[in-house]
């Protein structure tokens, strides 16, 4: 766990306690970027599974004074290029009430830390949409770059 100089933000890596909040979190992350509408008989095993599976990810949850207030999940990838790991940053989210307050700051130095200790980890990786200028900010004051990759996806109609 780690928290701010004034102990007003904590942060940790989340446990089953924390299951309703990532799904609330979720909910609102999906209705506030996208616009969609999550069903939450979806989400909630999703996020079970992430929460009782080691090989898929870690959530880490942030506190302000004791209330729930960010989340970020790391999922992994292997790199054979380089015999390591890249932890890519997924579902961030952080309460409008809680925003410029060092919220994801604290998240970003917690996971960047875990993934030094780590030892097999050599970086850091996310996706941020083309026009959200304002996290594109964000991410470059931890010294994140754009790659010259650009995302390309295909998705099942699998349920």
């Amino acid at each position: 766990m780690t928290s701010d100089p004034n102990n007003q933000i904590q942060v940790r890596q989340a446990a089953f306690q924390h299951l309703e909040t990532i799904i609330d979190f979720n909910i609102a992350m999906a209705k506030e970027t996208e616009g969609k509408e999550l069903d939450i008989e979806l989400v909630r095993p999703g996020v079970e599974a992430v929460l009782t599976r080691n090989d898929l990810g870690v959530y880490l949850v942030a506190e302000h004074a004791g209330r729930p207030a960010g989340q970020l999940m790391i999922t992994y990838e292997w790199s054979d290029w380089r015999n390591m790991f890249f932890w890519w940053i997924q579902s961030v989210y952080v309460s409008p009430e809680f925003r410029r307050q060092g919220i994801y700051s604290a998240m970003h130095v917690y996971a960047a830390t875990m993934a030094r200790r780590q030892g097999d980890v050599g970086g850091l990786r996310l996706y941020v949409d083309k026009d959200n200028t304002v996290a594109q900010g964000v991410y470059a004051g931890f010294r994140m770059r754009p790659t010259h990759y650009d995302l390309y996806e295909i998705e099942f109609d699998s349920r």
